[in-house]
Formats: structure tokens, sequence, C-alpha cells
């Protein structure tokens, strides 16, 4: 089994904050700007929808459409998708990655982004500002918020097209030969009692980043150092940690040693 280490939704050029924990320990991972159908307004988390939960957050910056992608929290749009199935779609240098690596069923996404916590004052939601006492109460941080394991990948367009909602369904992305849309599982391979896909709550275990440093600066775990992931990686990182510097998406690890049970406690909790 192959892990990918898959960063998704807000980041400084898409959205240009963090997404945030919500006070109740949910990640909510907010979907990056763009054109395509869905809109900010009609995403809600508990009655509230995402364009008020930015609209307290970044008050002078105004969100409209999204893409919605990977779509794994089911019942977030406010509108009933008939058929509805937790779907992830990848095109371009990234999917050629994926494709290359021979990222097949089996494998797992792990999803991650950056996050910091949030809290509700009088003027409604703001970011918990920097305090001296726990460094992940108000820190920025990539944390892994939800997950897939790969039960079937799609590129014929004809099939790609019987799932409408997506963002991958639309006429740019059929078009374009190398647009792929992967589905998960019923149940994890190893686990019959946990569904194949889905979003997970804020803990430490889930978090990426070395505690003191900087978001994109991680543990560093022995299986994810360069010798055990795919491609020409090299460990960027000054004064401990890992850092994997430049403009990418997909992380993908091969299996060594404790990297099963990582995932495992990642998954867990």
């Amino acid at each position: 089994m192959k892990v990918i280490l898959s960063r998704k939704r807000f980041d400084s050029s898409n959205g240009g904050c963090p997404s945030p924990i919500m006070p109740d320990g949910t990640l909510l991972s907010l979907p990056i700007p763009s054109h395509d159908a869905d809109f900010y307004e009609e995403l809600s988390y508990h009655g509230i929808s995402y364009s008020e939960i930015l609209k307290q957050l970044r008050p002078k910056r105004v969100y409209d459409r999204c893409h919605v992608d990977p779509d794994i929290r089911q019942n977030c749009r406010t509108a009933n998708v008939k058929g509805w199935v937790p779907a992830f779609g990848q095109i371009d240098a990234a999917q050629g990655l994926l494709a290359n690596a021979g990222v097949e069923a089996g494998d797992l996404f792990l999803f991650f982004g950056w996050f910091r916590k949030i809290e509700k004052g009088t003027g409604g939601y703001h970011f918990v500002r920097k305090n001296s006492r726990d460094f992940y109460s108000w820190a920025d941080l990539h944390v892994i918020y939800g997950y897939m394991q790969v039960k079937t990948v799609l590129t014929d367009p004809a099939e790609i097209k019987k799932y409408a909602w997506h963002p991958h369904v639309s006429y740019n992305r059929l078009v374009n030969k190398t647009n792929a849309l992967y589905l998960p599982t019923n149940c994890l391979s190893w686990n019959p009692k946990m569904p194949g896909w889905g979003t997970l709550d804020f803990c430490k275990d889930r978090v990426l980043t070395m505690e003191g440093k900087k978001r994109g600066t991680w543990n560093p775990l022995p299986f994810l150092l360069p010798e055990h992931v795919y491609g020409n990686k090299k460990n960027s990182a000054n004064n401990g940690g890992l850092y994997y510097s430049g403009i990418w998406q997909e992380l993908i690890i091969f299996e060594s040693d404790g990297l099963f049970e990582w995932v495992d406690s990642v998954l867990s909790g």
C-alpha cells in the first residue's frame, strides 16, 4: 500500500488564510475559490454557511464560487445531491505524477491542509491570537483532515460524467486527457469497521507541523524521509525537522517500517 499525502483546500495562494479548526475540533477544510458550480453560501457547517464563516474571519474579502474537491464531507451542501458518493479529482501534472508512481486500487490518500484554531467572540468567529501557552492553540499548522482508500480510478470521460455534481465533470476538464476521478472503497482493507473515506477532527496525532516551527516544517518521521518518497525529493529543513520545498500537491510514500502503524494512529485518533 502506498500512502499519498495530498495537499488540498485553502492555502496562501488560493483562499489566502488557514482553514478553521472549529471550537468543537472540526477540521473545516475550505474549498479553494474557483469558477466552478458550487457557491460558498450553498455549503454549510451546523447551519452556518461557509460564506458567513469566511465573512467573520475575513470581513474585507468576498468569496463566491468554489472547487469542492476532494468531495468527502457528506451533506455539506444545503441542497440534497441525489446519488452523491465521495470522489476526488486530479488532472494535468499532478495526475501525471500519481499515474507515473503507480497509484492504484488499495492505495491511501491522506488529505492535509493549512489550519488554525478559531474561537467565538462578541463579533463572531476569529482566529485565536498568538500566545505563549499551547503552540497548537494558535499556530498555523499542516493537519491531516481526511482520507480515502482507492477502489477505482476513472479516466474514461463517459464514466466520469456520471458524477455530475463533481467539478471534474466540467467540460474543460472532461476534454483533458489527463483528467481522472478517484472513488473510495466501502471500508478500509485492514479495518472493515471503518469507512474507506471520511473527514477527521483535530488531534495532535494528525498534525504534521513540528512544534515550534513554521507550518511547512514537519516532524521528521523516518518513513516520510526522502529515501521512502517517490521522486527526487530533498529535505531542505534548517535546524531540525523535515521540509519539502517547492510547489507540490502530492507526496507519494512507499511502505517502510512504522508507516502503517502511523497511518492507523492518524485515522483512529
